[in-house]
């Protein structure tokens, strides 16, 4: 069973969050939310979501730890120390780190998870990691991360998450099944 961590701050993109946890629930993968410094985390529309775990709190290894964008959210995640380390960890580990919209410029290129990888980010936020060159595609995965550009792009996102972790057929599966072609 993959085991998958998606934090989640105060301010976050509901699309970028939920769809990633849908798709790979649905996939049996154990997907564990972590809020940032509450169980109560608060999107950037005003919707409330009960995490399972304190960022603080999380224990282990993961093969793939997600990133929703969203602002502040996306500022919110990079102030938490538990976030960078467990990406970084990640990273290291050869697992997958996967962000999208702010969160790439904002979280990932602060950390140093973006030297050596192309990326992509919400088209305005690069200006938060200027010394990075994002390309304009919808979504990208470079090595083991994955950046996509917005909520727009939220399920081909996630859908590049499961082939990372699944492979191209399961991908390919799950597409099928979800958007009923």
């Amino acid at each position: 069973m993959k085991k998958v961590l998606v934090f989640l701050a105060d301010g976050f993109e509901e699309v970028e969050a939920m769809t990633p946890i849908d798709v790979l629930r649905r996939l049996k993968a154990e997907v564990i939310v972590a809020g940032v410094g509450s169980l109560d985390i608060c999107s950037s529309h005003g919707i409330h979501v009960r995490c399972d775990v304190l960022d603080s709190d999380v224990k282990g290894s993961f093969d793939c730890v997600v990133l929703p964008g969203g602002m502040p959210g996306s500022v919110n995640l990079a102030a938490s120390w538990p976030v960078n380390e467990k990406a970084i960890q990640t990273a290291a580990g050869g697992g997958i780190v996967a962000a999208i919209c702010a969160a790439p410029a904002v979280v990932l290129g602060p950390a140093g998870l973006l030297e050596g990888h192309n990326a992509v980010c919400n088209p305005g936020m690069e200006s938060a990691f200027p010394d990075f060159k994002f390309t304009d595609q919808r979504v990208l995965v470079s090595g083991t991360i994955i950046t996509a550009q917005a909520a727009g792009c939220a399920m081909d996102f996630s859908l590049a998450i499961v082939e990372a972790l699944y492979g191209k057929q399961e991908m390919i599966q799950m597409e099928k099944h979800l958007i009923a072609r």
